[in-house]
């Protein structure tokens, strides 16, 4: 007996992350302060004759693309969350973003290391009082940004609800991770750590001499930055491809809930659909089948599943 609908009565697929809106907003105004940061420094370095000024300021550029990307990825989720076209909603449309996002900040760590060696082996004359100023200025507004894209509620909880048919709907509770927020946290991150980097190497550079302490903190920051985005590469890969590590708790919950029936899960598929969604298709043998209803009740307390089918069959003898 096949107790799956394909007559289910209709209902949403929006699974966005619980502050969609709120990072939306946020990542504009990091844009904002960025791209002002940004205008102000090649200016005044332009006027100023300083190419300290007018290379940072290129720099902080890099991230302000990379931020774009996240903002549009937002801005595109929210407005086609309910396109039938996507036939799980927008919800990964973060991730893809942030996979992008990764590669941008990957490639920007290979320029600062590529950069710090040809330095290495070439020194170059340092104005330190004006690197310094500029660095301080830099960290300051990457600080301030970096304060804005801080994720304070990846761990909250939502209400729920259940649709009368094979599939349950629910918000996420629990740890709903947002990819494309954690990018764009990344890039002010990793443009705060170089500015940290610069600052000690400058200072040394000042007070000793050493030249190549700034190329070899170049170095560093390139290497730390490379492993934030190995990190973000993975994990937003991850859910692309419908393997992400939060997806194993949520199948072995979904054992445990199903052991007590004596019904035997024989297929089990489940992904994420958005930040803290995971949409899941369970298919049961039983030798006294229940109705749908009966199974949806026993995986209600797992608040991470957003959309499920159930599919049924009679055990032969």
């Amino acid at each position: 007996m096949d107790t799956h609908s394909p007559f289910a009565p209709e209902h949403g697929h929006c699974f966005l992350g619980r502050d969609h809106r709120r990072n939306e907003r946020r990542v504009w105004l990091v844009i904002a302060l960025t791209a002002g940061m940004m205008l102000a420094e090649i200016a005044a370095g332009t006027v100023y004759g300083s190419m300290a000024l007018v290379a940072d300021g290129w720099h902080m550029s890099t991230h302000a693309g990379a931020m774009l990307i996240a903002a549009l990825a937002y801005r595109f989720a929210r407005r086609h969350a309910d396109d039938p076209r996507f036939t799980f909603g927008t919800g990964k449309l973060g991730d893809l973003a942030g996979f992008a996002s990764a590669v941008v900040l990957a490639l920007v760590a290979l320029l600062i290391g590529w950069e710090s060696l040809a330095r290495l082996a070439r020194p170059i004359r340092i104005d330190f009082d004006q690197a310094i100023a500029v660095a301080v200025v830099g960290l300051a507004v990457n600080l301030a940004c970096a304060w804005l894209l801080k994720d304070d509620h990846a761990h909250h909880g939502h209400g729920h609800h259940h649709h009368d048919h094979d599939h349950v709907h629910h918000h996420a509770h629990g740890e709903a991770r947002d990819n494309n927020l954690r990018a764009a946290y990344l890039h002010v991150l990793a443009d705060a750590l170089t500015s940290v980097l610069a600052i000690a190497a400058l200072l040394l550079g000042r007070s000793r001499g050493w030249l190549w302490a700034d190329p070899v903190m170049g170095v560093v920051g390139a290497l730390v930055i490379v492993r934030w985005s190995w990190g973000l590469l993975r994990d937003s890969g991850s859910v692309l491809l419908d393997a992400a590590a939060e997806g194993q708790a949520v199948r072995q919950e979904i054992h445990e809930a199903m052991a007590p029936t004596g019904s035997r899960v024989t297929d089990l598929h489940v992904w994420q659909v958005g930040p803290g969604h995971f949409a899941a298709i369970v298919a049961l043998m039983a030798r006294e089948p229940q109705e749908p209803a009966h199974y949806k009740a026993l995986l209600a307390h797992i608040h991470e599943l957003s959309h499920v089918t159930v599919e049924v069959q009679r055990q032969a003898g």
